[in-house]
């Protein structure tokens, strides 16, 4: 039984659930205290020296199949004033490039030939760059932002690992890390300008636990973008293709850095848009995660 965690409005309220199959049971009020958040139920489990799955599992047997439950179906579609939410509100938001192999080719042809993101491709060290902070973040069904002095604004769809009180890897979500390959092409230096602005960040649908996913999971990622109802761009790959291990990724972004707990890293993308490809104002962006589920945000230019 996969166990996923999803946050979500409804006519009571913000609440968080448990995602089982097509069911969210609501975990919210079943502590004494309320869970609102990832990191409230994080915290709980640890202190019950528990681990997240564990007891998660409690929890439902403790509600003893009195726990009220919904249709995830019907929360994604947004029926009877249910909503998708963001899954975690972090606090900061750091991006990974270069990790797969046709993310080294896309930016070779980019700039014209080998440089730059070969050496990164193959050096010790990884790229990591500062993505986002919680006010530039979207969830599900929100709107990303395409910058207006961008020609080429692209999805990049990537797992994401959510770090937890001691920089340890709690769990895994889908990310779109929206950027302007126009503007990161002109000058590596540009890169800030290229990633970080408003709305350059969606994360979710859902949170799968460490427990669940494994410290090195292996995941297909799929991205769609429809335009007017039709597909203009789909493509896939797998996390196994990932040069570098997650673990390597979350070691070189703690070092001598205090990465707050609720954290979200982005691991790169190995889905690349062809040149001529933009996204455009009325865009959908669609991105599935094996046992995450799909991230759906419509574009909008800033």
């Amino acid at each position: 039984m996969e166990l996923r965690i999803i946050r979500f409005s409804s006519p009571r309220g913000n609440r968080i659930g448990v995602w089982v199959k097509d069911e969210v049971i609501d975990i919210t009020e079943i502590c004494g205290s309320p869970i609102q958040f990832f990191l409230d139920l994080a915290y709980k489990a640890n202190e019950a020296g528990k681990s997240i799955d564990s007891f998660l599992r409690d929890l439902i047997e403790q509600g003893g199949g009195e726990l009220p439950t919904y249709p995830y179906s019907e929360i994604e579609k947004g029926k009877d004033n249910f909503r998708l939410l963001i899954p975690i509100i972090p606090p900061e938001v750091w991006g990974c490039g270069v990790t797969y192999r046709r993310s080294r080719d896309a930016r070779e042809r980019e700039t014209g030939g080998k440089g730059l993101y070969d050496l990164v491709y193959d050096a010790v060290r990884p790229e990591i760059f500062f993505k986002a902070t919680a006010h530039r973040c979207v969830g599900p069904g929100e709107e990303i932002g395409i910058r207006g002095d961008s020609r080429r604004s692209i999805p990049e769809a990537e797992l994401a690992f959510i770090l937890g009180f001691n920089q340890e890897i709690l769990g895994f979500t889908a990310g779109n890390d929206v950027s302007s390959a126009d503007i990161e092409g002109e000058n590596p230096l540009y890169l800030p300008q290229a990633k970080i602005f408003d709305r350059c960040c969606a994360l979710g649908p859902s949170i799968l636990t460490v427990d669940e996913a494994g410290k090195e999971p292996k995941l297909r990622i799929e991205c769609r973008v429809f335009r007017s109802g039709k597909i203009v761009f789909e493509g896939s790959t797998n996390t196994s293709e990932m040069k570098r291990s997650i673990e390597e990724l979350r070691s070189y972004l703690c070092r001598y850095n205090s990465v707050p707990p609720g954290s979200a890293c982005l691991t790169g993308t190995g889905i690349i848009p062809p040149n001529d490809f933009c996204l455009m104002d009325g865009d959908m962006v669609e991105i599935t995660i094996e046992k995450i589920g799909t991230l759906r945000n419509p574009v909008r230019r800033l």
